[in-house]
């Protein structure tokens, strides 16, 4: 059984794979595509590289989606040549894999895929605890880089949350520190604001920017973590909403979503994420 599938081998689905062969702790994946040369073609130049890497991952291809519903985590990412899996498509891929019995969690890496997400909870009912879109969390090193130059440093110290529903991101300024001190007392309020803004620039994130977040998700559900992943979920009871969808960070165990952290927002940003949420 393979641990990691990833449904579509287009510029996305190839930089996820290349980014979770790179770091080589997932050592088995499988890359489908309707477009079984193109998903073979990626699988052996990964396969290639992997002792040039000095990882140990073995990346096998296949053209039936079905081949994906025995894995323990399914990336829904963009077919070749043809975008990222959507809509009615993408919810009768869903339907399809459900009904063969698969227990996987599905990583939704798409810019567009948060309202299929969503629909799937909805229309499915898979459990949210088995579902996490990926996308906006690259806005997390984004922001993290912006201010890391503003403070003259790498962005390596700086610790923020970003919520909302990106591209309607909000930052918790209140609770974000750099080397441990709070960041508000040394970001003037007029950069926090440019900063803020400068994020709509940045979406949608390029593949390699959503592939970097993405293989984190991926480790973690796969082989646990102690740290916390911000990543979009699905809300079930937080910020007084059941079935909407924010960014949030995540506790990953056992190959499930085991906690959404609230973090502290001010009054402002509190509306604001709740006016951001996604439903």
């Amino acid at each position: 059984m393979t641990n990691v599938a990833i449904l579509g081998a287009g510029d996305l689905g190839g930089a996820v794979a290349h980014a979770l062969t790179a770091r080589g702790r997932i050592r088995d994946l499988t890359l489908i595509d309707e477009s079984a040369g193109v998903a073979a073609g990626k699988a052996l130049d990964l396969m290639q590289s992997s002792p040039i890497d000095r990882v140990d991952v073995h990346v096998g291809s296949a053209a039936d989606p079905l081949a994906a519903a025995g894995a323990k985590v399914i990336v829904l990412a963009d077919i070749a040549g043809k975008g990222e899996w959507q809509g009615e498509a993408g919810l009768a891929l869903l339907d399809r894999l459900l009904r063969a019995g698969s227990q996987a969690t599905f990583v939704f890496a798409g810019a567009t895929q948060v309202p299929l997400m969503t629909a799937a909870v909805r229309e499915l009912n898979l459990p949210a605890v088995r579902v996490v879109a990926t996308a906006g969390s690259a806005a997390v090193g984004s922001v993290r880089a912006l201010v890391g130059l503003d403070l003259d440093g790498s962005g390596a110290s700086v610790s923020i949350v970003v919520s909302g529903c990106p591209p309607k991101s909000i930052i918790a300024w209140s609770s974000a520190t750099a080397d441990g001190a709070p960041i508000a007392d040394r970001l003037p309020a007029h950069r926090q604001l440019a900063i803020r803004q400068a994020l709509g620039t940045f979406w949608p994130p390029t593949p390699r920017a959503i592939a970097a977040p993405t293989s984190r998700v991926v480790e973690a559900l796969v082989l646990g973590s102690r740290q916390l992943h911000q990543a979009v979920t699905v809300l079930d009871g937080e910020f007084g909403r059941r079935g909407g969808a924010a960014m949030l960070p995540l506790r990953l165990a056992h190959g499930r979503v085991a906690a959404r952290v609230v973090p502290a927002f001010s009054p402002q940003e509190l509306t604001a994420v709740v006016n951001a949420i996604a439903g």
